[in-house]
């Protein structure tokens, strides 16, 4: 039972993805930070992202069975229309189990079978947009959910005006406390990290890889080097480091993110908006390379408002060649007043109150549900 009037019982939804799954992390903390006898429940897919980081974090979880709809082939986009029945009534047993008091869904295919379970069950609803174009599933589910939650302008313009409230994009708690900490001083020799999101980027993996290991390159005297491959190439990028004589920190995926950003003074990214959230909070400069195949071309809209900012420079991976990035590389190192001022720009992009935001709508729409005596209905 909750410890107080004001906790309540949330399941979360969404996943796949990191950029899905942390933000979600992020809003359960707080809603555990602020009333810690709220219960939290995830009901996500079975990919070891999801499992193994709610693990981490402590959060209980399940899974339904759902598959993508968007851009599969026909034979797949038949085996994902024919198991959505499913979906729905195993999402349906898992709110009618848990009796949550609000169920919030943070994108992912995953989410519409849950949301529309949660509709049905009459339980209020919270959708969280984490990227500048909304992906299918929460565009859909924007007609039926409660309230929407928006993380950079331009987004609301996809959904119902008056359900749409700006909050920013949560970040997990130890990133926003080292975001706390007092900016440390540039080593002599500033880290690089790459990033490629949870999955990796093969093409960004080839540029960086190629700009050290070239025989002109002077990248390896300038910049230590922190590189997260993904699990696909891992193993070529680390050999060709170690057989050229390069130091580098490479992993498939770090855990511990917070120490990884402690040590970093410029990245190169994907523009994924989870990253993005994080960098800006913290205030790392950033070269980006959108990722060109995602839905809608929404990795260029992110960057592009961290661009305009002042916090960001962002190229087309098509006009990339690694020499042109390793000279980007070089020539931003060298300047440390340029990468200051790039650093105080990113930081006034960020949003350190996302997550409490977040919270506040799923706390205010359940506060107006149980003034009106609604929630699960048993059907």
């Amino acid at each position: 039972m909750a410890d107080s009037k004001d906790s309540l019982r949330m399941l979360i939804t969404g996943g796949g993805t990191g950029g899905h799954l942390f933000p979600a992390v992020a809003a359960a903390q707080e809603l555990k930070r602020r009333e810690p006898g709220s219960e939290v429940l995830f009901v996500g897919t079975r990919r070891k992202i999801d499992t193994t980081s709610l693990d981490q974090y402590g959060f209980r979880s399940c899974s339904i069975s759902s598959f993508g709809l968007k851009g599969k082939k026909i034979m797949d986009l038949i085996k994902a229309l024919a198991i959505l029945p499913v979906s729905f009534f195993q999402a349906l047993s898992h709110i009618r189990h848990f009796k949550p008091d609000v169920v919030l869904g943070v994108g992912g295919y995953v989410t519409g079978p849950v949301m529309v379970a949660a509709r049905f069950a009459g339980v209020a609803t919270v959708i969280h947009e984490q990227n500048s174009i909304p992906g299918m599933a929460n565009r859909k589910l924007g007609k039926l959910v409660d309230r929407i939650c928006v993380s950079l302008p331009g987004s609301e313009d996809y959904f119902p005006p008056k359900k749409v409230i700006f909050t920013g994009n949560p970040v997990r708690r130890n990133i926003l406390e080292l975001a706390k900490l007092e900016s440390l001083d540039m080593q002599a020799k500033p880290t690089l990290l790459v990033l490629g999101g949870s999955q990796g980027a093969h093409a960004v993996n080839k540029m960086i890889a190629e700009a050290f290991v070239s025989e002109t390159s002077r990248l390896k005297d300038l910049v230590q080097l922190i590189h997260q491959t993904g699990p696909a190439d891992y193993d070529w990028v680390n050999k060709a480091y170690r057989e050229n004589g390069i130091t580098a920190e490479v992993a498939t995926f770090f855990q511990d993110m917070r120490a990884v950003y402690e040590k970093a003074d410029l990245l190169v990214s994907r523009a994924g908006a989870t990253t993005l959230t994080e960098i800006a909070v913290l205030g790392k400069p950033a070269i980006l390379i959108p990722y060109p195949h995602a839905a809608d071309n929404h990795q260029e809209k992110n960057g592009d408002y961290y661009v305009q900012g002042g916090g960001a420079l962002q190229f087309r991976e098509n006009t990339l060649k690694a020499e042109k990035l390793a000279g980007i590389i070089a020539e931003l190192v060298a300047d440390r007043g340029r990468l200051d001022q790039m650093s105080s720009r990113m930081k006034e992009l960020g949003r350190p109150d996302a997550a409490e935001k977040l919270v506040d709508v799923c706390m205010g729409i359940t506060k107006s549900n149980r003034r009106m005596g609604t929630g699960v209905q048993e059907k």
